[in-house]
C-alpha cells in the first residue's frame, strides 16, 4: 500500500510498517487481574504495579525499596526462592500455583521469569477451582482428537475441546500462510453458527513483532478490552528505558490491538500459540462477549492442551510425508525399470509423466537438460522457458523452487498464465543448471477476507499511527494470474523427485559419459596404482621373509613367525576393508588379535579407555606392533600360563594423541630379550619411524609394560568410553586339528596358491590330492570319481567355482570356499550353505574352515 500523507495536520506518511514498529512489549501496565513486582538480585523490590500493595493486603506506597521477605510470609517466600531453577533458562518461567503469601493465608497464582537485571514476579488472586483438578479435564480431549485424522478434523476437533477448557463464546483455529496473512480452519461458536470460517485475515492484523512474542510467550489473555490496568512505577529502570515485559502473562493490551477488538465486538480474548518445529505455525484465537477471566492454573492447562494438538498435528504431517516418500518409492521403480531399459533421460521422464502427475498434480511438464527442451502438457513454448531458465539459474538456488504466482519472479510469464500461472522448479544437475519444471494453469479464485485487507492507513485517536478498520464483514477478492497453490506433500515429493534423479540416474549417466570420455586415462591411472601398491606389497612382504630369517633359531620358527606376520597384516586388512577403508576402530584391531590367543577359563584381557579410529596409513603398522606384543605375551609373557592377564589402557592426551598403556601381571618372571630379534625391532621401532611417534618397553619381576604414543595426526576421532570396560572374547574351548581323510580337491587357477593348498590339506591327512584350474576340468574329475572333500576359489580367471559347489553339494560331500574378496552377501547367496576361509588362508584357519564343513555334514 502507499504512504499516504494528510495536508491538515503536515504529519508524516504512515503505512501498515507502523504497527510493527509499536513497542508492544514496554507498555509499562499491567492489567487489573494481577500484580507486578520486579525484584533485584537480591531480592529488593525495584518496581511494582500500582495495585500490587492493595492485592497483598498492604499500605500504599510500601513496597519499593523494600527486601521481598518483609512482604509476604517467610514460608511462601521460600517456595518462590527454592523454584527458580526454571526461570533460568532462556525464556524460562516458574510457575506455581496456590502459594500463600499473606498473614491472612490468601492464596496466589505466581509466575516467574528474568528479564534482563531483574527477576519479575506476577501475581494473581487465586480464585475457587470450579470442579476437580483441572490438568485432568484435558486428557478427554486429547483423546477426543482424531488420530488418523485430515487436518480440518483434527483442527475442527482441537477448536471444539479448547472452547470447552475455556469456557470462551467462540474459538477459531488460525493458521499462518507464507505471506503471514492468516485463515481459519476450524471454528467452534456457542451460538453454532460459523462466522468467520474459511476466512483469510491480512498479515498485517498480527504485526512482526507480536509474530515474536507469541513464539515466545504461549498463551495471551485479555479479560477485559474496558480495564484500565494498573501502571508500574517507577516507569523506567535507571537505564532509561521502561521494563521489558515480552514473558510478562498480566502484561496490558496495546490501544491499537484494543481498539481492534472493539471494532470486533469483543471484549475478552485469548490466544494461544501453536508451534510447529520451533516455528509458530498458528493460533487458538478465543473471543468472549464478556469480561471474561481464567486462572493462571486453568490457562497452563489450556497450553498443555496446545502443546499436546501441535505433537498430534506434526504426526499428522509426518504422515503426508511418509506418504509422499511412499509415492515417490514407487515412482522411483517406474523410473528404474525405464532406465534399466536403456531408455534417454528425456524418453524415461515423459513416458512417466502419467505417474508423476498422480505424485504432484500438474498441467504440463518441462524437462530442460544439456540446452534442450522436451514438454509435454500446458507449458511454456520453449523460446519462453528459456527465458524463464535463466530466471531460476540467477536465483533459485539448488534447492527446489515452488510459486503459484511465477509472473511476481518473472513479469512476462503474465502472457502466458493461461498455460502456466504456477510452477515447481526441481534442478536436477550440476552447473550449467538442468531443470523439470511441473506448471499448473491459471486458477481464478475467490477470496472471502474479514474485511478489506488493504485496510487503508487513516489518522485516528492514537496519533500517527493506523487506526484499525472497523468492517470486518466478509471482503471478497477475485485473484487471478495464481495457479493452486503446491501442497507440502508436493513439495517434499519434488524434493524426493530431486534427489532421486541427482543421487542415481544423473549420476549413472554423468559416471558413463565420464568413463568413456576419459577411459584411457582412467585406465592408465588405475594400472600405475594397482602397480604401486602390488611393488609395495612386494618389497614389504620381501622385508617380512629376511628379517624373520635373520632372527628365526629354526625352519620351524621361522614358518611359523612369518605365518602369524602375514595373518595380522590380513586381519588388519579385513578391518580396514569392512570399514571401507576408512578409519578404523583400535579396540576391534586389538581383540582380533587376542582372540587367536585367548585361553579357557577367565578373561585374559581388559581394555579400558576410549575407543579410537585410525587411520589406514597407521592401521597396518599397529597392526604388526600388537601382534608381536601379543605372540611375546603368548610364548613368554602373562598369557604364557592359565593365571596371566594383560591390561590395555587407551587415552588421548593433552595435545590429542593417542597414548597406548600395555601391562602384563600374573604371568612368569620377565626378564629383558637376549638378543635382539625381528619383533622386537617391530615393536620399538615401527611406532617412532613410520608414525613419529613413540614407543617405550620396560621388562620388570612384575610384568612387562610398554607405552606407545601415537600422533594427532593418525587418529581421526576418539569415540565415548563405554559403561563396562571392554574386554576380550569368552575363551573358547581348544580343538584338535581337523581330520582329513581320503582324496581331496583343491579347485584354484593360481597355481602356487593350489600347491601350496595341496601340501597343508596333506599335512592335515589327506591322502591324494588333485589340483583342478577350471569349472569344467573340475566337473570332469568329480564325474571320473567323487573326492571326500574340496577347497574351492571363487574366481577362476572369467568364470566362478558356483557350478562345481552345486555339484558336490548334490552329492553330499562337503568343501570350503575360499576368497579375497570378504565375506561379501553376493557371494554367500550365490553358493549353496557352506564354509568360506579369507586368503590368504594358514594351515589354521583352513584347518578350522574344514572342521566346520565335516560338522555341518555330519
Amino acid at each position: 500500500m502507499a504512504d499516504t500523507f494528510s495536508p491538515e495536520t503536515g504529519t508524516a506518511p504512515v503505512d501498515l510498517t507502523n504497527c510493527d514498529r509499536e513497542p508492544i512489549h514496554q507498555l509499562g501496565r499491567v492489567q487489573s487481574y494481577g500484580a507486578l513486582l520486579a525484584v533485584s538480585q537480591d531480592w529488593i523490590v525495584q518496581h511494582c504495579s500500582e495495585n500490587a500493595a492493595g492485592l497483598l493486603g498492604l499500605p500504599e506506597d510500601s513496597l519499593l525499596g523494600r527486601p521481598l521477605s518483609d512482604l509476604i510470609v517467610s514460608d511462601g517466600f521460600e517456595r518462590l526462592r527454592s523454584n527458580l531453577r526454571a526461570a533460568g533458562q532462556q525464556d524460562g518461567t516458574t510457575r506455581l500455583f496456590d502459594v500463600v503469601l499473606t498473614a491472612r493465608g490468601q492464596g496466589f497464582d505466581v509466575s516467574m521469569h528474568y528479564s534482563g537485571a531483574h527477576l519479575i514476579v506476577e501475581l494473581e488472586p487465586k480464585t475457587p477451582r470450579r470442579g476437580g483438578d483441572v490438568m485432568s479435564e484435558v486428557y478427554p480431549h486429547i483423546r477426543a482428537l482424531p488420530p488418523e485424522a485430515g487436518l480440518a478434523d483434527l483442527a475442527r476437533e482441537a477448536a471444539r475441546g479448547l472452547r470447552a477448557l475455556s469456557g470462551f463464546d467462540s474459538v477459531m483455529v488460525y493458521e499462518f500462510q507464507p505471506d503471514q496473512s492468516g485463515r481459519v480452519i476450524a471454528e467452534d461458536r456457542a451460538d453454532r453458527g460459523p462466522r468467520y470460517m474459511g476466512q483469510r485475515f491480512p498479515a498485517s492484523d498480527i504485526p512482526a513483532q507480536a509474530r515474536a512474542l507469541y513464539a515466545r510467550a504461549l498463551l495471551r489473555l485479555i479479560a477485559d478490552t474496558e480495564d484500565p490496568g494498573a501502571a508500574i512505577l517507577p516507569p523506567q529502570t535507571v537505564t532509561g528505558a521502561p521494563l521489558d515485559l515480552s514473558l510478562s502473562v498480566t502484561r496490558a493490551v496495546s490501544p491499537i490491538h484494543i481498539e481492534y477488538l472493539r471494532n470486533m465486538g469483543v471484549r475478552a480474548s485469548m490466544s494461544v500459540s501453536i508451534m510447529r518445529d520451533g516455528e509458530l505455525w498458528g493460533l487458538f484465537a478465543c473471543h468472549h462477549d464478556s469480561p471474561r477471566y481464567i486462572d493462571f492454573e486453568r490457562r497452563t492447562a489450556i497450553e498443555m492442551f496446545a502443546h499436546l494438538f501441535a505433537y498430534e498435528l506434526g504426526r499428522h504431517l509426518e504422515r503426508q510425508k511418509a506418504k509422499a516418500q511412499a509415492d515417490m518409492a514407487q515412482l522411483q521403480s517406474r523410473l528404474m525399470a525405464h532406465m534399466a531399459n536403456g531408455a534417454a533421460l528425456p524418453e524415461t521422464l515423459l513416458s512417466v509423466s502419467d505417474d508423476l502427475r498422480a505424485v504432484i498434480p500438474h498441467d504440463g511438464m518441462v524437462l530442460f537438460t544439456d540446452g534442450h527442451v522436451h514438454a509435454t502438457g500446458d507449458t511454456p513454448t520453449e523460446e519462453e522457458f528459456r527465458a524463464l531458465a535463466r530466471v531460476f539459474d540467477r536465483s533459485i538456488g539448488s534447492g527446489v523452487f515452488a510459486s503459484e504466482h511465477l509472473a511476481e519472479v518473472h513479469p512476462p510469464a503474465a502472457d502466458y498464465a493461461g498455460r502456466c500461472a504456477g510452477v515447481l522448479a526441481i534442478p536436477i544437475s550440476r552447473r550449467p543448471r538442468d531443470y523439470i519444471a511441473l506448471c499448473r494453469r491459471e486458477q481464478v479464485t475467490t477470496v472471502d477476507w474479514a474485511g478489506d485487507p488493504a485496510k487503508p492507513a487513516t489518522l485516528g485517536p492514537n496519533g500517527v499511527r493506523l487506526t484499525p478498520r472497523k468492517s470486518f464483514e466478509v471482503w471478497q477478492e477475485t485473484v487471478r494470474g495464481r495457479s493452486a497453490p503446491w501442497s507440502p506433500h508436493a513439495r517434499h515429493a519434488a524434493d524426493l523427485l530431486r534427489t532421486v534423479l541427482l543421487e542415481i540416474f544423473l549420476k549413472i549417466t554423468d559416471a558413463a559419459s565420464e568413463e568413456r570420455r576419459h577411459a584411457q586415462q582412467q585406465q592408465q591411472l588405475l594400472i600405475s596404482e594397482l602397480n604401486h601398491r602390488v611393488r609395495n606389497i612386494l618389497n614389504l612382504m620381501r622385508g617380512l621373509v629376511a628379517q624373520t630369517k635373520s632372527s628365526a633359531r629354526s625352519l620351524g620358527e621361522f614358518t611359523a613367525n612369518l605365518d602369524g606376520r602375514i595373518q595380522s597384516l590380513a586381519r588388519a586388512h579385513d578391518q580396514l576393508t569392512a570399514e571401507r577403508w576408512e578409519p578404523a576402530s583400535l579396540k576391534s584391531l586389538i581383540t582380533c588379535e587376542f582372540d587367536a590367543y585367548a585361553q579357557p577359563g577367565a578373561r585374559r584381557l581388559r581394555i579400558d579407555g576410549p575407543d579410537a579410529l585410525i587411520g589406514p596409513n597407521a592401521y597396518t603398522a599397529l597392526a604388526l606392533v600388537l601382534h608381536e606384543m601379543t605372540t611375546n605375551s603368548v610364548k613368554y609373557g602373562a598369557l604364557c600360563d592359565n593365571s596371566g592377564s594383560v591390561r590395555i589402557t587407551l587415552s588421548e592426551d593433552r595435545g590429542g594423541a593417542l597414548e597406548i598403556r600395555w601391562v602384563e601381571r600374573g604371568g612368569p618372571p620377565v626378564s629383558p630379550p637376549r638378543r635382539r630379534g625381528f619383533g622386537t625391532t617391530i615393536i620399538e621401532t615401527s611406532i617412532p619411524h613410520e608414525l613419529k611417534g613413540d614407543a617405550q618397553v620396560d621388562y620388570h619381576v612384575t610384568g612387562l609394560e610398554a607405552r606407545f604414543r601415537i600422533p594427532p595426526a593418525h587418529v581421526t576421532a576418539f569415540l565415548p568410553e563405554d559403561q563396562q570396560p571392554a574386554a576380550a572374547p569368552q575363551a573358547r574351548a581348544p580343538r584338535a586339528p581337523a581330520a582329513l581323510e581320503g582324496r581331496g580337491l583343491v579347485v584354484e587357477d593360481s597355481l602356487i596358491i593350489a600347491l601350496d593348498a595341496q601340501s597343508t590339506l596333506e599335512a592335515a591327512g589327506a591322502s591324494e590330492v588333485t589340483i583342478c584350474a577350471s569349472v569344467s576340468e573340475a566337473l570332469a574329475t568329480i564325474a571320473a570319481g567323487p573326492p571326500d572333500f574340496a577347497l574351492l576359489d571363487v574366481n577362476l580367471g572369467k568364470e566362478q567355482s558356483v557350478p562345481v559347489a552345486e555339484r558336490l553339494a548334490e552329492l553330499g560331500i562337503p568343501f570350503v570356499v575360499a576368497t579375497g574378496y570378504g565375506e561379501a552377501q553376493e557371494i554367500i547367496a550365490a553358493y549353496p550353505p557352506c564354509e568360506i576361509v579369507q586368503k590368504p588362508f594358514s594351515e589354521h584357519s583352513l584347518a578350522e574352515a574344514f572342521r566346520k564343513a565335516l560338522d555341518r555334514q555330519s
